[in-house]
């Protein structure tokens, strides 16, 4: 079974949730577009695999938020290639930057569909996802995206890099509404003894909105929760550290953004917050901590990232190994890499499936894709499945993955995330 956390797509739009707001929605393509579209027909043995990877590179939050699935990608189709492809085919990558728009989106999906004629999208981070519907009308699969929107909860063919159960008939989850488990907050109060979290938010209505959620799911975990609300304007951290530290929080969640992130931990360092953990994202599990966190040593090593996929430091396992190899050049690291390097072994997996006097083609793949279960990664990836449940699950053994960061050793695993697991009841939300 998939292990998905709470309010994960929610989650994932962490750091972009305030500016999404003035980001245009993007227009419709007619249907004409696509109803004369050749099909991919299988290839000359020697014919290049076209994948495409729709990234929003230069989007308003800028030019680093969304790039880590791209480029772990790119570098397991060149590590592929060099090894010989599949069935001595190599893959040949067509990027798309969209802008971080909706219009730019639609034009990257005909690009890459229409005129570039992909097998396959791979690694898809787009701040808006408006050509997700068009994507699914051309039956493209599109595999391990990172679900910031509701679309790989509701398009057939779109496989998410954390899989789903949800009937993805063009309607988002069950009925409009989205599941997800509490885990997150269940592993601190099991491991860690933790029984008050505080969740901090600004006074604006998405970062409010995301709040509530997490309130939500720390409620139904017995939590004492404070919340603490600043002004999005003029943000006064100081007074919301020092009433942490007056309540007695132990965990800190949030619902600001990265630079307001930066504040909070300066703040609660200099209020002399000592908390068990200051809990952050997988998008915010990176080799930067040291620089975006430099003014807050204290808070820094209290930061702890939960998800979903094995930590990138954990040079133990040997396909992280393999990773961190092939990706050596990178000025950085994350995880977001990580799991973009998972979604193009996941294709690879699928186009391999093919077979090679037929050729590698978007049925054969998306076959493929349908059929997944407990798809791993090689381990990178807690098991990861597609369902088309009628109703919704009321609860769910879920595991997670936890590393928590340490000056001098970087983020460090908290146990194995196979073995990490609970119980949980699924909660219902709406993005």
């Amino acid at each position: 079974m998939p292990r998905r956390r709470l309010f994960r797509a929610a989650e994932a739009a962490l750091a972009v949730l305030l500016l999404t707001v003035g980001t245009a929605c993007g227009s419709r393509l007619p249907e004409s577009d696509f109803e004369h579209r050749e099909r991919a027909t299988p290839a000359q043995d020697d014919t290049p695999i076209r994948v495409g990877i729709v990234t929003s590179a230069t989007s308003p939050v800028g030019g680093s938020a969304f790039t880590g699935p791209r480029d772990g990608a790119k570098a397991y189709f060149e590590r592929l290639n060099a090894r010989g492809g599949v069935h001595g085919r190599r893959i040949e990558v067509r990027e798309c930057d969209d802008g971080g728009s909706g219009v730019g989106n639609n034009t990257c999906v005909h690009r890459l569909i229409d005129e570039d004629k992909v097998v396959a999208l791979v690694a898809t981070t787009a701040l808006d996802y408006a050509g997700a519907s068009r994507v699914s009308h051309a039956r493209v699969p599109d595999i391990g995206g990172q679900p910031i929107g509701a679309a790989y909860d509701t398009w057939p063919h779109l496989y998410g890099i954390y899989g789903s159960l949800a009937p993805r008939n063009g309607t988002t989850g069950w009925g409009g509404k989205q599941y997800g488990g509490t885990e997150v907050y269940r592993y601190f109060k099991r491991e860690h003894g933790a029984r008050t979290a505080a969740v901090v938010s600004y006074n604006q209505a998405a970062s409010a909105a995301y709040a509530r959620l997490v309130e939500q799911g720390l409620k139904a975990e017995g939590y004492k929760v404070v919340t603490e609300q600043v002004d999005f304007a003029l943000p006064n951290f100081r007074a919301a550290a020092a009433d942490l530290k007056d309540q007695g929080a132990d965990l800190v969640f949030d619902a600001v953004d990265s630079h307001g992130n930066a504040q909070l931990c300066e703040a609660m360092d200099a209020a002399g917050v000592e908390v068990t953990a200051k809990v952050t994202n997988v998008q915010n599990w990176t080799s930067t901590v040291p620089d975006d966190y430099r003014n807050a040593p204290r808070c820094r090593n209290a930061l702890w990232a939960t998800g979903s996929s094995r930590n990138y430091e954990d040079t133990d396992h040997q396909a992280v190994r393999e990773f961190r190899e092939a990706t050596k050049s990178l000025k950085t690291h994350s995880q977001w890499q990580l799991e973009g390097w998972a979604a193009a072994m996941w294709f690879t997996d699928a186009a391999t499936s093919c077979a090679a006097a037929q050729g590698v083609t978007r049925a054969c793949v998306d076959a493929y894709m349908n059929r997944s279960r407990d798809h791993t990664a090689d381990g990178l990836l807690l098991p990861v499945t597609f369902q088309r449940l009628a109703e919704p699950p009321k609860s769910r053994r879920t595991c997670l993955s936890v590393a928590r960061w340490k000056d001098g050793r970087g983020w460090v695993s908290q146990g194995d995330m196979d073995d990490t697991c609970f119980d949980v009841p699924q909660l219902a939300y709406r993005q």
